[in-house]
């Protein structure tokens, strides 16, 4: 029987799939100089295969189950896996996995956020090739007259950037749900504040077909298989 290849990834890739960390985060502690791969410095670049032992501060990286989990992300808490100033998400997921979340809500943004230790679904996720869909829910200080909803469909001018185009949903005078695909810093907010509006409530409703559904602020729970195949459909 032929014998398979032996597959190469990148360091940084390897350490994500794992569940170490984010492959961003791999990558600036492969660059601080932490990393080790059978013993030897690595930098940026290198690759390794699954049977190499890779170290980060001379500890061996191990192996974990993979494992994805949704939180209500409540308001006034950050997207990080620590802060010195502010709480974290992560203070809302007690796990025994080192997960870490996919993508972020800012400090005044509530709903659906994604933890895993998968690195591939992560990067899955928030890839903008996948122009994965995000629905959001706002209340305005004002009602979305026509110009308005014409705007948003055709695309925001900001600053980064003109935004692709998103589809909206009137759910009341001063509320709607709006869908885009585009994963940039506090880009829902700073398409409306753009058109004049301030936003007095903001959450992030769904992933795809993934419906954050009635889990309460600040709980999480187990996504079935059945839930991360409605992510990607």
């Amino acid at each position: 029987m032929e014998e398979k290849p032996i597959q190469l990834h990148r360091v940084q890739k390897l350490m994500s799939n794992y569940g170490y960390c984010s492959r961003r985060k791999a990558e600036e502690i492969i660059q601080d100089g932490r990393v080790k791969v059978n013993g030897k410095p690595i930098t940026i670049g290198d690759k390794a295969t699954e049977e190499d032992e890779i170290m980060v501060d001379n500890k061996p990286i191990k192996k974990e189950r993979k494992v994805y989990y949704m939180l209500n992300k409540p308001t006034k808490c950050v997207t990080a896996l620590t802060d010195d100033k502010y709480e974290t998400v992560m203070e809302h997921i007690k796990v025994k996995e080192r997960v870490f979340p996919v993508g972020r809500l800012d400090y005044f943004t509530s709903g659906l956020l994604l933890f895993t230790n998968d690195g591939d679904f992560a990067n899955k996720i928030t890839h903008p090739s996948n122009e994965i869909k995000k629905s959001y829910v706002v209340k305005l200080n004002r009602p979305i007259d026509e110009q308005d909803k014409k705007s948003l469909q055709k695309g925001i001018k900001l600053e980064d950037g003109k935004t692709s185009p998103a589809r909206l949903k009137i759910l009341g005078p001063q509320m709607a749900e709006i869908t885009i695909h585009e994963g940039k810093n506090r880009i829902v907010r700073r398409m409306f504040e753009a058109l004049g509006f301030k936003l007095s409530f903001l959450e992030r409703v769904k992933i795809g077909k993934l419906d954050l559904g009635s889990l309460p602020p600040g709980k999480f729970k187990v996504l079935s298989k059945r839930e991360k195949e409605l992510i990607f459909s």
